[in-house]
C-alpha cells in the first residue's frame, strides 16, 4: 500500500517562535557582511575618481560605484525590515512567556489555596479554644501549688507596731554600742608645738619643753 499511495507525512511540529527569531537574526548577519564588502569596493572607487580626470574612464568608474551603491541601498532596506521583524517576534515571545509564568503562579496559587483549605478542615477553633482554657486551669493550679510549698510553719504571730518599735530601738542600741574612747584620747594628746624651730624653751605646766613643744630632758 505504501508503493501505491506513498508512505503519509508525518505530524509537522508548530514553528517555534525562538527559532524563528534566530534564523531572521542569521539572515540579518548574513546582509551586515554582504553590505561591509559593498563599502569596501565603494572605498575603492572613490579612490581611483579622485587620481583620475575628467573623462570617459572616470565617467566609467563612476558608473561602478553608482551600481554598488545601488545594491548597498538594497540590502540595507532588507536588512532593516529583517531586524524590525526580529524586534516584533521577540516582543511577542517575551509576552507570551510573560503569559506563561503567570499561569504558573496562579495554578501554584490554586494548589496552595486547595492545600490550605484541606489543613483548615482539620483544625477545630473550638478545640483550640479548650486547650487554651485547659492551660489556664493548669498554670493557675500550678500557681497554687507553689503557693503550697511555699507555705511556713511554727511561726508565731508577730504584732508588726511590736516590730516597728523593736527597729528603731536598734538604731539607738548601736549608737550606745559604738566605741568613743579614742575621742578621749585625742583630747589628752599634747597640743601642736608652739613657736618656731630655734626659739628658747618654754615650761608647760611643771614640765620643761623644749622649741619644739616636746619634754626636756635635764642636763
Amino acid at each position: 500500500m505504501n508503493r501505491l499511495f506513498g508512505k503519509g507525512r508525518g505530524k509537522v511540529p508548530p514553528p517555534n517562535l525562538s527559532d524563528c527569531i534566530g534564523n531572521v537574526d542569521s539572515r540579518a548577519e548574513s546582509i551586515d557582511k554582504k553590505i561591509a564588502r559593498l563599502d569596501a569596493e565603494l572605498v575603492k572607487y572613490k579612490d581611483q575618481m579622485k587620481k583620475m580626470r575628467d573623462g570617459p574612464s572616470k565617467n566609467m568608474v563612476k558608473q561602478k560605484a553608482m551600481r554598488v551603491l545601488k545594491q548597498k541601498r538594497m540590502y540595507e532596506g532588507q536588512r532593516d525590515n529583517l531586524m524590525q521583524q526580529s524586534f516584533n517576534m521577540e516582543q511577542a515571545n517575551y509576552t507570551i512567556q510573560n503569559l506563561k509564568d503567570t499561569k504558573t503562579t496562579v495554578d501554584a496559587m490554586q494548589v496552595g489555596l486547595k492545600e490550605m483549605k484541606k489543613a483548615y478542615k482539620k483544625v477545630d477553633i473550638n478545640k483550640v479554644d479548650n486547650i487554651q482554657d485547659q492551660l489556664e486551669d493548669m498554670m493557675e493550679d500550678a500557681n497554687e501549688i507553689q503557693d503550697a510549698l511555699s507555705r511556713s510553719y511554727g511561726t508565731p504571730e508577730i504584732d508588726d507596731d511590736d516590730l516597728e518599735a523593736e527597729l528603731n530601738a536598734l538604731g539607738d542600741e548601736f549608737l550606745l554600742d559604738e566605741d568613743s574612747s579614742y575621742l578621749d584620747e585625742a583630747s589628752s594628746a599634747p597640743s601642736i608645738p608652739e613657736g618656731l624651730p630655734g626659739e628658747k624653751s618654754t615650761s608647760r605646766g611643771d614640765v620643761m619643753v623644749d622649741e619644739f613643744g616636746l619634754p626636756q630632758i635635764p642636763a
